[in-house]
């Protein structure tokens, strides 16, 4: 097995893992985490398939810190690995010229040679602060209230989707370009509201004439189930960067069997989905007037 293919598949089966022991209560490790995964030393917020990952790996290893960095890193800040502790693995991507013959005329002449770039998927060791001493973290943010969620208010006002509320049932309709949401005060939690708003603005981010976000090709005939676990985890990424709870969707249960399907079935399935999560909520932060995109993280 090549490194390659060894880091989907490491990283799709903790994934799986931790959606298979939370699936009775439909706790899914996105819906489990302690805020977006940083680095300890640079501050930097992970991305895309590396957060769902580090969720992921905390459920499965109960961490409670999200806070993560490489044996040097935290040998540099005075902190020390603790004997015997195992590390988990992030992925970044590098990116490398290759050579490409094109296949030349029907007379057998040879093709032309073509430069192109591509990534390769490529890994690199972290531990978690909970697997350290020496280290003191920072304090934890006050808790919310049930009230309205000012910050979490004015980013959603800053995209410029058309919300409106009344009824029962939360959709996004392509067809009217706007969000339909229940009443505030029928939410059980604050945190209920805005991942469930947050979910719904992921799908509005997908529009024709927005991401134009067409998986059909990808994903065949499991593109509308994709589609929503695309949108639960952009909710995610979202709650976290606004620094409130994702929480579970019951009526989301019906999906779990595809999305286990799927990520079974196709390593790197999971990798997609993650991206194109990270790309709808970078373009919903990209709507606000001070662009508040994340950089990755480095090694």
């Amino acid at each position: 097995m090549t490194e390659r293919t060894d880091i989907y598949q490491r990283i799709t089966d903790q994934i799986i893992q931790a959606i298979e022991s939370g699936a009775g209560k439909w706790t899914m490790p996105w819906h489990q985490s302690c805020g977006v995964p940083a680095n300890a030393t640079t501050q930097k917020r992970y991305r895309g398939v590396n957060i769902l990952n580090l969720w992921a790996i905390a459920v499965n290893k109960s961490y409670n810190s999200a806070l993560w960095a490489t044996y040097s890193q935290w040998d540099s800040i005075g902190a020390q690995v603790r004997k015997g502790e195992k590390a988990s693995f992030v992925v970044f991507w590098k990116f490398f010229d290759h050579e490409q013959q094109d296949d030349g005329d029907h007379n057998d002449q040879q093709g032309a040679t073509t430069t192109r770039r591509g990534p390769m998927a490529r890994c690199y060791p972290v531990f978690n602060a909970d697997q350290v001493d020496g280290f003191q973290p920072p304090s934890p943010p006050d808790p919310l209230t049930d009230e309205r969620n000012q910050n979490a208010e004015a980013f959603f006002a800053n995209t410029g989707a058309i919300v409106r509320h009344g009824g029962d049932q939360a959709f996004y309709s392509p067809a009217t370009d706007h969000i339909q949401m229940p009443p505030f005060e029928a939410f059980h939690s604050v945190e209920s509201y805005y991942s469930t708003l947050a979910h719904e603005a992921i799908h509005f981010s997908g529009a024709p004439h927005r991401l134009n976000r067409d998986i059909r090709n990808r994903f065949g005939s499991e593109a509308y189930a994709a589609e929503e676990l695309i949108a639960d985890l952009g909710s995610a990424f979202v709650c976290a960067d606004l620094g409130l709870a994702s929480e579970p969707r019951p009526d989301h249960a019906a999906y779990l069997q595809h999305w286990l399907a799927v990520l079974k079935s196709d390593r790197r399935a999971i990798f997609t989905a993650a991206s194109h999560a990270q790309r709808a909520v970078d373009f919903l932060h990209s709507l606000q007037p001070r662009q508040q995109i994340h950089e990755s993280s480095a090694a």
